[in-house]
């Protein structure tokens, strides 16, 4: 017999408590080898003043234990508090966001019987950096991060994955054809790695079509790789076309810890009336027992569920979409009784579903995570976008006054509004606000500039009486421009 895992819980809160305790009630029935440690995180640590939701010792237990296994929560309306999760996922170096959809028609209806499918989302990067300022009375910005190591972890993550879990294809969405530098790093990294993965068929989708074709044709994709944003509106959107948003559990893996949690939230109106639906926080408990190597543990709960399912006993949530399509052969109960209905089919198998088999599944974790180190390649310093706060000239009045401070080291390139070029040669039609980038590159490749360079060129800015408020280097890396042009130049 297998030694006892001690693991980390979270009841959390709204029905978190209620459905945390159905899933912790199946798993021991099951005869799962675990020890329990329960801290609290959320509402109510957020209202003692910890802005992150989580107190020092509760970190404490979580870096000791290594697994969590977290309910969801609710995060206090109003500003200064940051998102648990994100803080937890990048803390702990939670980088792969695993997320399986699947449909159990006709037991729960979908349009969608054969869908089975896996997102892989990247955890920690992306717009989910959190960094926005407002720069003008007019324009905020948040700043959309990649990196080279954080994209090729997920990128090698999902093809290891894939591999390991038996599955054929693997799909990477973009947006590259606007955000060539991002999106784009994240696509040619994918066609990188790919090609020490001959055995797995490879494509890749612009997010907004592979979006459109998630929502038609589901059943055409096995495992999807996307960054954060796309990952997580895509994620939500196949499981609730799977069935039910309220079906899917989650996985957040690392190099040494992992959290396992539904994808809903803490549906505070329905707590403490026992009809919140288990499930997809005993789908996350299933991962869990996979990761830890329980497989015996994890078939037998999940065949138990599928049982369960089969024989039409269900909550309220699924009743109503049964109802919709007009059936009436269920039974609906309450979080309390599913969880009992669970435990009672705890060693029978499905009938019509194809029984589960994990005895080979191997853990969610995929060895450590590689990269390839960029740290020590060739950066030469080329000019600067400096960011004005101008509020009363035309862009060709600013792109004139502009041009004379520029000095014998720059030229000025050219001036955007919202990314779109408006001098020289931009049109009266392009509307502006108060928030312009000017482009400053060294005349000629025999010029050398540096951050002094810089410094004169912002006085000179500053002496004429502009606002500037922020600056981006212009760099090439390797010989290659790293930087995008601005719209229309």
């Amino acid at each position: 017999m297998d030694a006892k895992q001690r693991i980390t819980i979270a009841r959390g809160d709204g029905i978190g408590p209620e459905i945390m305790d159905a899933c912790l009630e199946i798993i021991t029935a099951a005869g799962a080898r675990l020890e329990f440690d329960f801290i609290e995180v959320g509402e109510k640590i957020y209202l003692q003043g910890y802005t992150s939701g989580i107190s020092p010792e509760a970190w404490e237990t979580l870096r000791r234990n290594k697994i969590f296994f977290k309910a969801p929560i609710t995060t206090p309306q109003g500003g200064g508090y940051k998102s648990l999760n994100v803080n937890i996922r990048k803390t702990l170096g939670l980088y792969a966001n695993v997320r399986p959809a699947i449909s159990y028609d006709p037991f729960i209806p979908s349009k969608y019987p054969k869908m089975n499918l896996v997102i892989i989302r990247e955890n920690e990067e992306d717009l989910y950096a959190g960094i926005e300022h407002q720069q003008t009375p007019e324009v905020v910005q948040c700043l959309k991060l990649f990196s080279r190591p954080g994209t090729e972890k997920i990128i090698r993550y999902a093809f290891e994955f894939t591999r390991a879990q038996g599955r054929k294809k693997l799909t990477c969405m973009t947006k590259d054809n606007i955000m060539k530098m991002t999106d784009g790093m994240f696509h040619k990294i994918f066609d990188e790695v790919g090609q020490e993965y001959p055995d797995i068929e490879k494509e890749h989708w612009i997010v907004d079509i592979g979006m459109a074709k998630i929502a038609d044709t589901p059943q055409d994709f096995d495992v999807i790789v996307m960054p954060n944003l796309y990952g997580d509106i895509a994620s939500d959107m196949a499981a609730q076309i799977a069935g039910s948003v309220g079906l899917a559990g989650s996985a957040n893996i690392g190099d040494d810890f992992a959290m396992f949690e539904a994808i809903h939230g803490s549906a505070p109106r329905r707590a403490n009336q026992n009809l919140a639906n288990p499930s997809g926080l005993l789908h996350a408990g299933i991962l869990m027992l996979l990761h830890i190597g329980q497989n015996d543990v994890a078939e037998k709960v999940h065949n138990a569920w599928l049982k369960t399912i089969e024989d039409r006993v269900v909550t309220y949530d699924i009743a109503r979409k049964i109802k919709e399509v007009g059936e009436t052969n269920y039974t609906e109960v309450g979080t309390k009784e599913f969880a009992k209905a669970v435990i009672e089919r705890l060693g029978e198998r499905p009938q019509h579903f194809k029984p589960v088999e994990y005895a080979s599944v191997p853990p969610m974790k995929i060895g450590k995570s590689q990269y390839k180190n960029v740290r020590d390649q060739e950066k030469v310093l080329v000019g600067v976008d400096v960011f004005l706060n101008e509020k009363n000239l035309s862009p060709n009045e600013l792109g004139q006054a502009l041009d004379k401070l520029a000095g014998d080291e720059f030229k000025l390139v050219m001036i955007s509004n919202r990314g779109q070029l408006v001098y020289p040669g931009g049109f009266p039609e392009t509307f502006c606000t108060d928030h312009w980038r000017c482009r400053f590159e060294r005349k000629s490749d025999m010029i050398t500039v540096n951050h002094n360079s810089i410094r004169e060129l912002l006085s000179r800015i500053e002496q004429a009486g502009f606002d500037w408020i922020k600056l981006e280097n212009l760099y090439y890396i390797t010989g290659q421009r790293a930087y995008s042009l601005g719209g229309g130049q």
